[in-house]
């Protein structure tokens, strides 16, 4: 199941009749604290709407680097990693002796490299399989709910943030 439009959807009213396995938080809040006890404790899995969402953010924030640097995503490794690849390419060929003009295609897509827009997609995917890999560690670990593991995970983050700025009372 996947509330995407109104926070508190799920609530006191309505949980006995929800009858899933998953619940994918999509919109902000919309499963009640009543509600999230009552389907945990059927099992219900709860995907929190703070790692669901994370996404959007993620891609907002790598427009806002690209923004705030005013140069474009690969820009400064583009041709690093173009004459990297025709040398990659070259032993290939040399080796395997592999004719690049019956394999043009391939060999011109290997050395266009990236777009901006494959960037970005390699970034959120790294970010949220970094978060998500996280959030079930500290669920295993703790032995807690999904939205209990983000929570942790958070406050973890934010308290290294703060002990590396030196903002911390020893």
């Amino acid at each position: 199941m996947i509330p995407a439009a109104t926070e508190k959807s799920i609530n006191r009213n309505n949980v006995d009749r929800i009858k899933t396995k998953i619940v994918a938080e999509a919109a902000n809040g919309p499963v009640t604290p009543y509600a999230d006890s009552v389907l945990t404790g059927k099992g219900v899995v709860i995907i929190p709407d703070m790692y669901l969402n994370a996404g959007g953010v993620c891609v907002s924030y790598f427009e806002w680097l690209k923004n705030l640097s005013h140069v474009r995503f690969g820009r400064l490794t583009k041709k690093w990693e173009e004459q990297s690849k025709k040398d990659l390419l070259s032993l290939i060929e040399t080796t395997a002796k592999i004719d690049s003009v019956q394999n043009q295609k391939l060999y011109d897509r290997i050395l266009q490299g990236p777009s901006e827009k494959d960037i970005v997609y390699s970034g959120l995917e790294e970010t949220m399989i970094s978060s998500l890999r996280q959030i079930l560690g500290a669920a295993e670990e703790l032995n807690v709910p999904l939205r209990t593991a983000a929570y942790v995970v958070s406050l973890r983050k934010i308290g290294k943030v703060y002990s590396d700025a030196g903002l911390t009372i020893s």
